[in-house]
């Protein structure tokens, strides 16, 4: 089985799943690989600030479809940057912007709000 990064899934089913992940979750981290193997430093970094406050939340893994999830995760926070966190509904930021509300200790309170 070969991989081809070009043949990602079509652009509609993507933004159903971002759509569904923002949706039904009180928080979600889209990101770069999975939890239990990130495949970069940001989405590493966010995943380990998310996981000092919370217990449970959710992941999305977009490798599988990178260039889809960046135009449907656009249409949400008027980015295509990845990682992202969305805290009911609403972006929050990527790995800087959770790092920042860390330092202020802000970053619970966000996350549980």
């Amino acid at each position: 089985m070969t991989f081809n990064p070009n043949e990602g899934l079509p652009q509609d089913e993507v933004t159903e799943r971002v759509d569904e992940a923002i949706e039904s979750n009180e928080v979600v981290l889209f990101m770069k690989g999975t939890e239990m193997m990130p495949q970069c430093g940001y989405s590493d970094k966010a995943l380990t600030l998310i996981g000092q406050c919370r217990d449970d939340f959710e992941t999305v893994d977009v490798l599988e479809s990178l260039d889809e999830y960046r135009v449907a995760l656009e249409e949400h926070s008027g980015r295509e940057t990845i990682p992202q966190t969305f805290v009911d509904g609403e972006f929050v930021g990527g790995s800087d912007i959770l790092e920042q509300y860390a330092e202020r200790g802000e970053l619970e309170a966000t996350l549980l709000a």
